[in-house]
């Protein structure tokens, strides 16, 4: 783990490849990430492949355990550094299904009872107030970086 001054950081035009994988990333996370992959050896295209199959090849490999087993990952530095990106993806998912369903949840209010649509969301009534108050608060994905140009 080499220490890497900010001017080795990759160049992050809008549109480059980076921009695209990493676009579940704030642009001002964007630079510091790219760079800590490339200084781990990691490309765009690796990191890409990763996040498009959900970390699933990365889990099989941690779950065996066998020895070396981040080693077709760039190692265990590289390794982490994918599982994070899995979890920073994830999360900023989950929060825009987070809000979706806020916004369903405070037009089913508006039709039903919050007991009615509790029970179908298979919440407490207290639950759906709160699930409904929520909204859609940004920013959000408009797409995930598998499907992006």
């Amino acid at each position: 783990m080499d220490s890497h001054p900010g001017d080795d950081s990759p160049e992050l035009l809008p549109g480059s490849r980076w921009d695209s994988i990493l676009s579940h990333r704030s642009p001002e996370e964007q630079r510091a990430v790219a760079g800590r992959f490339e200084a781990a050896g990691l490309s765009a295209e690796r990191v890409r492949a990763v996040l498009a199959d959900g970390g699933d090849q990365l889990y099989a490999a941690a779950a065996e355990g066998s020895p070396g087993w981040a080693e077709q990952f760039g190692g265990t530095l590289a390794a982490a550094l994918l599982a994070g990106e899995i979890g920073a993806l994830a999360a900023r998912l989950g929060r825009r299904a987070s809000g979706i369903r806020s916004l369903a949840a405070a037009d089913l209010l508006e039709d039903f009872s919050a007991v009615t649509v509790a029970e179908e969301l298979g919440v407490s009534r207290q639950k759906i107030y709160e699930i409904a108050r929520g909204g859609l608060r940004g920013p959000h994905l408009d797409t995930v970086p598998w499907r992006s140009p």
